[in-house]
């Protein structure tokens, strides 16, 4: 499950006529990078949460078969791989959150589609790079130990109250925490840990009946994490510290750093020739 119905409000005025999501990073929008990480794990089944104004995600992940007849008839070969190169091998469906109520009210609208099944959900703002995909690390852990799991990145702390932060007990053995509580967006002087939880969730579907007995914040807004921190205190779930690297697009400066590292890892001579010239 992919939330895709945030306003986006970080990134004005590039968000403003454009969903945050589609945003490019290097060739691609954000949310392909997502949507193949998704693919890779070995997940065939992807739902899109949408909202107003997001149809250009739809589109995305659909067939132009005007555009593909345009550049065939034009034997723009290469043009026509790259739209090609979109299809994903998975069955993609959307569904539309009527209004910004939370990442926990876009999860509800998940729970038809999910049923019986553990499920991963993604954030779009996160972006990992990694060999081992992030959501194929949290199922090869779901399935060793049956329990549900969620990344888990150390912060500087000045980054401490952006995050929900986990405390854990004793310390990690195969990058796992196990979660003992979890404060959402603390202040520095009062975080447990500097381990932060990032948009990477195995969850199951008994987090529906958590959600649905979490109260809404002052804001109006659903929070997962208040959700997370009841199941968390009758069930207990894992923390998993993930390698790689992680940028968070949902800014300016994670935005850029995302195109560089994205060159960095596909396209290496793209990322060399820019050194070379802003040496």
């Amino acid at each position: 499950m992919i939330p895709a119905a945030g306003l986006g409000t970080r990134m004005l005025p590039l968000t403003k006529a454009q969903p945050k999501e589609m945003l490019p990073i290097l060739d691609k929008p954000a949310i392909q990078y997502v949507v193949e990480e998704a693919v890779a794990s070995g997940i065939s089944d992807i739902l899109i949460i949408t909202g107003k104004g997001k149809r250009a995600v739809e589109d995305h992940f659909s067939r132009n078969i005007e555009l593909e007849t345009f550049l065939k008839a034009r034997g723009k070969e290469g043009e026509l791989q790259k739209i090609r190169d979109t299809d994903i091998d998975a069955d993609i469906f959307f569904v539309q959150q009527k209004e910004p109520r939370g990442l926990g009210d876009a999860l509800l609208f998940a729970e038809k589609h999910v049923g019986s099944e553990p499920f991963v959900l993604m954030l779009g703002d996160d972006i990992i790079f990694d060999e081992v995909p992030a959501a194929k690390q949290l199922i090869n852990i779901y399935w060793k130990y049956n329990r549900p799991v969620i990344g888990i990145e150390d912060v500087e702390n000045k980054e401490i109250p952006r995050y929900g932060i986990i405390k854990s007990t004793g310390e990690p053995a195969e990058g796992l925490f196990d979660i003992e509580d979890i404060v959402e967006k603390p202040a520095i002087e009062d975080a447990p840990s500097n381990h932060a939880i990032i948009g990477r969730y195995l969850l199951t579907p008994e987090i529906f009946t958590y959600l649905r007995k979490t109260e809404t914040d002052a804001g109006g807004e659903l929070q997962l994490t208040d959700a997370l921190r009841m199941y968390n205190r009758e069930h207990r779930m894992f923390g998993l510290r993930f390698g790689g690297t992680r940028v968070d697009t949902g800014n300016l400066e994670g935005w850029l750093s995302a195109n560089i590292t994205a060159a960095r890892f596909f396209r290496p001579e793209i990322y060399r020739s820019l050194l070379e010239k802003h040496a």
